[in-house]
């Protein structure tokens, strides 16, 4: 059963859909309601802003006080790939830093529709390559994202396997979005608010933004349809109130019929994004805290591995 606090975001976000019908924001007018609302975000105690430049690349490192020298993790937001910004997910990364007692690198990737695919992977793969440079090693590397950004992290890890480089120690989606061709409107009864928000801003239209010319079965677009072999381990956490939670529950079993690793944690009656609300909402602190025994898990086996070679 849902926290009193969850039941109260859902409706926060049930009025606030609400009051769009029949005037959909642009584009530009909801970047800056995001950018808006993520004003007054406060960074966990002991956890450290640091300004980066990744060949030119925006980018930014959440430092906790207790983070493990050699390690690292790489973050990449969600919006859809058309919005979403450092700002916007400050907390949630200094969150998932504190708890995963890990540096964390957030980048400020290409947007769709001005930079379409594959701006976005590029750059993640950018990142990814930079810290490499930067000393860490890739096994000592993590990558984690929401929503989009799970996507994203998942495409990176195809295009790395794909090009024969290293992979890293393992992947996080938090409520990862693997397919771009999101379900038609008759949707189950538990995705009812959430096909409402996705009329209600005209989300569908994102993915053909971000895809432009490229199909939206493309692998490094909808990882749902790529071949999931030989990939570093997943931890996939999803709601099954999702609209996503389908496309998320067949990825994650066709990996594991790959012979990837697979954990997929699915939380009960939850929004998307709640994660972002893991201030108020203790669901999101929950899945967060779930994230570092993840984290911790996959540190303990390479050490093992490596105390029996």
């Amino acid at each position: 059963m849902p926290s009193t606090q969850h039941l109260l975001l859902k409706q926060l976000l049930a009025s606030a859909t609400g009051t769009l019908t029949g005037k959909v924001p642009k584009l530009a007018a909801m970047r800056l309601g995001f950018e808006v609302l993520s004003l007054g975000q406060v960074m966990p105690w002991n956890v450290f802003l640091e300004d980066a430049n990744v060949d030119g690349m925006a980018a930014e490192w959440a430092r906790p006080a207790a983070a493990q020298a050699e390690r690292v993790l790489l973050y990449l937001h969600g919006g859809g790939y058309v919005l979403g910004s450092l700002n916007t997910h400050r907390g949630l990364v200094g969150a998932l830093a504190q708890r995963c007692e890990l540096a964390t690198l957030a980048i400020n990737y290409r947007k769709a529709p001005e930079y379409p695919f594959p701006a976005a992977l590029e750059d993640a793969l950018l990142a990814f390559r930079w810290l490499q440079k930067q000393g860490y090693a890739a096994h000592n590397i993590m990558v984690a994202g929401d929503s989009a950004g799970g996507g994203l992290a998942f495409a990176l890890a195809l295009a790395l396997r794909d090009a024969q480089e290293a992979l890293p120690a393992a992947v996080i989606g938090l409520s990862p979005w693997t397919d771009l061709a999101l379900p038609p409107p008759v949707l189950r009864r538990v995705t009812h608010e959430e096909s409402q928000v996705l009329e209600a801003f005209e989300i569908r239209g994102w993915g053909p933004l971000y895809a432009a010319e490229t199909p939206l079965a493309h692998p490094l677009l909808s990882p749902v349809h790529a071949d999931l072999h030989r990939l570093p381990p997943l931890l996939i956490q999803v709601s099954d109130a999702e609209v996503l939670s389908d496309d998320v529950v067949r990825f994650a079993n066709k990996a594991r019929a790959a012979g990837t690793p697979v954990t997929l944690q699915v939380f009960e009656g939850l929004v998307h994004w709640w994660h972002l609300f893991w201030r108020f909402v203790p669901e999101a602190r929950l899945a967060l805290d779930r994230v570092a025994n993840f984290t911790h898990t996959i540190w303990a086996a390479q050490l093992a591995s490596k105390q029996a070679a």
